[in-house]
């Protein structure tokens, strides 16, 4: 045993949902300001992320993602699988991110996303083709680990 001190920092678990349309050959991918990233070097701060957010207290992770899913792109999902599970960063906090693909339907009108304002989430919309999100992943472009994961799962499965 060594004698050592760590700093651990508590979090709630969360989930990460990749929103695949087959039939378009479409992904729904979300876009936000990170002041983490930002302060740590990302230009922008933005980052392009798979739908994601903490799960409540009364909430299993396959409630969380509806809702998450709801309240960031305004589609409704029922179709989804597990894919994974992983801690965020074992070395310093305690979240463990439920990792999902969900099945949704471009062409359906969506209700009104964006996140909350409540909040003050400010969440835009980025659909990309196939050919575009493996490009991008290609390139590196994606900064993301819930994504990074999401995608190459995705595209090699």
């Amino acid at each position: 045993m060594h004698d050592e001190e760590n700093e651990v920092y508590y979090r709630p678990d969360a989930v990460g949902v990749l929103l695949v349309d087959e039939k378009k050959k479409l992904l729904l991918l979300t876009r936000q300001f990170r002041l983490p990233a930002f302060l740590n070097g990302s230009e922008s701060g933005y980052l392009v992320e798979t739908c994601a957010g903490l799960i409540e207290e009364t909430e299993t992770p396959e409630q969380a993602l509806r809702r998450e899913v709801m309240e960031e792109t305004g589609y409704e999902v029922d179709t989804y699988e597990k894919v994974a599970g992983v801690y965020s960063s074992a070395g310093g906090i305690t979240e463990f991110l439920h990792l999902f693909i969900a099945r949704f339907d471009s062409t359906a009108e969506a209700k009104e996303g964006g996140g909350l304002a409540s909040e003050n989430e400010a969440v835009e919309i980025i659909k990309l083709t196939f050919a575009e999100a493996k490009a991008q992943l290609a390139r590196g472009e994606f900064k993301d680990a819930k994504t990074l994961i999401l995608l190459q799962h995705y595209f090699l499965s």
